[in-house]
């Protein structure tokens, strides 16, 4: 954000004393298990450009069709306009008044759609879960994948504007629990959401999580902390 020249910082989704909380129910989950878990919270995972243009570009094709049902419509709002001096049509004029009625309703559309709660109202259900699901794997690749010893890294991923959460898991996790193992923790976590109590639901999931590795993973009496258990807020 930024005010006459000034970065000003974008408001926090959790309080310090949020985050002090995840981060302290990271802590006491990883105390029984080899397992390292990663908590990333964003307000958005895309900015769906492209679906504010397909619905720019479907109410201009939807325009068009309009002007081809109902010509006269269009050409009487014309001559209306143009106090009556316009009242034969030429072929080159149609088409101008063809494409004057696409480039407005597509640029009205767009502007309409430049507000980003409706844009994300707008975009269908599915692509909404693919595109958090995908920038949840792409930082786990970054900040999880791999980063572990035993591979058992966690990342629970949480994106305010499109209600969805995702538990992405390191090989050696993967390879012995099931997704549907943490769908538990995912009803927890999205339910806290919904009531208002975002931190509620991030230590609930992190519990449900921590007790999963703990029973496939338990922690070694060497065992040391690979990643931070912060709560990181994009």
């Amino acid at each position: 954000w930024r005010l006459r020249g000034v970065v000003m910082a974008k408001p926090a989704l959790m309080t310090k004393a949020d985050h002090q909380r995840v981060s302290d129910a990271v802590r006491d989950a990883e105390s029984a298990t080899a397992g390292e878990i990663v908590t990333i919270i964003t307000d958005q995972s895309d900015r769906y450009l492209d679906v504010a243009l397909w619905w720019s570009i479907g109410v201009a094709v939807v325009a068009l069709a309009a002007l081809a049902a109902f010509p006269y419509f269009y050409t009487g709002l014309v001559a209306r306009m143009s106090g009556g001096w316009i009242t034969e049509w030429t072929l080159a004029e149609a088409l101008e008044l063809a494409l004057a009625v696409a480039v407005i309703k597509f640029v009205a559309m767009r502007l309409i759609l430049s507000w980003m709660p409706l844009r994300i109202a707008l975009t269908p259900g599915i692509v909404k879960a693919e595109r958090v699901r995908r920038r949840a794997i792409r930082y786990f690749k970054v900040g999880a994948e791999r980063r572990t010893s035993g591979r058992t890294g966690v990342l629970i991923y949480l994106s305010m504007a499109e209600h969805r959460a995702e538990i992405v898991a390191d090989e050696a996790i993967h390879s012995k629990v099931e997704p549907e193992i943490w769908g538990e923790a995912m009803a927890k976590l999205v339910g806290g959401v919904r009531e208002g109590r975002l931190a509620d639901g991030m230590v609930a999931a992190v519990s449900d999580v921590g007790a999963v590795l703990a029973q496939h993973f338990p922690r070694a009496a060497d065992d040391v902390n690979e990643l931070p258990d912060r709560l990181i807020e994009l």
